[in-house]
């Protein structure tokens, strides 16, 4: 019965991050009103600040957290390549060669 109950508090998409978000938005004008009100001059505007810029990182999280919904339409006709175009090496900065075998393309040699 607690796991039914606390499936109810679990956001599970975008649009209920952004009410969320819209709520804790409410309380935070809210709440920087009463500061303005308690603490008059550059205090109450300090923490007015502070209650408003939570909202910011609080959204983000939890946009974040929410999965994008995937594309309904697939761009091109085939999957993009995993494969890396050059691989760089780590002592020098010139791009290696794609083939397993240390010589050239253009070499003839047979070791």
């Amino acid at each position: 019965m607690l796991r039914k109950l606390g499936r109810l508090f679990v956001i599970k998409t975008r649009f209920e991050a952004w009410l969320v978000t819209y709520a804790i938005a409410l309380g935070a004008v809210e709440r920087g009103r009463l500061y303005l009100a308690t603490y008059p001059g550059y205090q109450g505007w300090l923490l007015a600040a502070a209650c408003t810029g939570v909202v910011f990182i609080a959204g983000a999280k939890l946009l974040d957290s929410v999965k994008p919904q995937p594309a309904a339409i697939r761009i091109g006709p085939y999957p993009a390549s995993a494969e890396r175009r050059h691989t760089v090496s780590r002592n020098r900065p010139t791009p290696r060669s794609l083939h397993h075998a240390s010589e050239s393309r253009f070499s003839r040699r047979t070791d």
